[in-house]
């Protein structure tokens, strides 16, 4: 299997991840670019406007949805993966089959970005070995309509990832290849959420590199007028992605990326301003 890597991102900056999803149904853009064309114009777009990867998926995990068959799953993404690589464009695969991540893997992905972190498929680990591709994986405790319960919920999703990475290293995957998200939306309420991108350098500490996805997600939808269309949440994923860039984060997964990138220049300007602009010290 081929490896590709993404390109390196600006020092200290996180990565933007674009979204690019094949499905009919996404809460977000369900159906936008399901025809080939349009999703390669959107794709190259979203790099024009400063996204390092595009995470290519083709199976929604919006509240209620149905899983796909993996041959339905290859049908819908493997033309747009190919297409894209073979432009050079750095992509990432979403999805919880292991079979898909192989044979996207062979089309030449960069990464395997894994929303069950393992848990949906127990042959993903064996797979993502075998590629020595970067691996994402996300804190799941099921799909997102479940209910869950939890102690402490920064703490307890920071253990719970700890233990997929040391399963993960058990199946042969390098532990630098390893990067964490945590999940929002999945088995969380709102104030889950808020508490997870709030303490995030408890997340960040572990070691691994951290994907926060938060862009459009149903616990923004209070920050924006009644009934406004999910794409008004875009203004406030990029404040998030810039807070996210703060607390240390190597990556940030959002549907707008010029949005993103203009609150990643203030976050970088602002961080300039701070390191050029301090006082001098007494006696310098």
């Amino acid at each position: 299997m081929k490896a590709k890597r993404a390109r390196a991102s600006e020092a200290r900056r996180p990565a933007i991840m674009g979204i690019l999803n094949i499905t009919p149904d996404s809460f977000s853009d369900g159906g936008r670019y399901s025809r080939l064309d349009d999703a390669i114009t959107h794709a190259t777009a979203m790099v024009e406007a400063g996204a390092n990867i595009i995470d290519v998926g083709g199976e929604s995990t919006r509240p209620g949805s149905e899983r796909l068959t993996v041959d339905e799953e290859l049908r819908r993404i493997m033309p747009v993966i190919k297409e894209l690589v073979a432009r050079d464009i750095a992509v990432s695969v979403d999805t919880m089959n292991s079979a898909t991540a192989a044979a996207a893997a062979d089309a030449g992905v960069a990464m395997i970005n894994d929303v069950s972190g393992g848990l949906a498929d127990r042959e993903m680990g064996r797979i993502v070995a075998q590629t020595g591709l970067d691996y994402i994986i996300s804190h799941w405790r099921g799909p997102s309509d479940t209910k869950a319960v939890y102690r402490d919920v920064v703490r307890d999703v920071r253990e719970e990832l700890k233990h997929r990475v040391a399963e993960m290293i058990v199946w042969g995957v390098k532990p630098r290849r390893i990067i964490l998200d945590p999940g929002l939306g999945f088995a969380k309420d709102a104030e889950h959420n808020w508490q997870l991108l709030g303490r995030l350098s408890e997340l960040t500490s572990v070691g691994q590199r951290v994907l926060v996805g938060a862009s459009r997600k149903r616990f923004l939808a209070p920050l924006v007028p009644d009934d406004a269309p999910t794409a008004e949440r875009d203004a406030p994923t990029a404040v998030i992605s810039a807070l996210a860039a703060e607390s240390g984060a190597w990556g940030v997964r959002v549907h707008d990326v010029a949005a993103t990138r203009a609150a990643l220049d203030v976050w970088s300007a602002w961080n300039d301003g701070r390191r050029t602009g301090a006082a001098p010290k007494a006696g310098a």
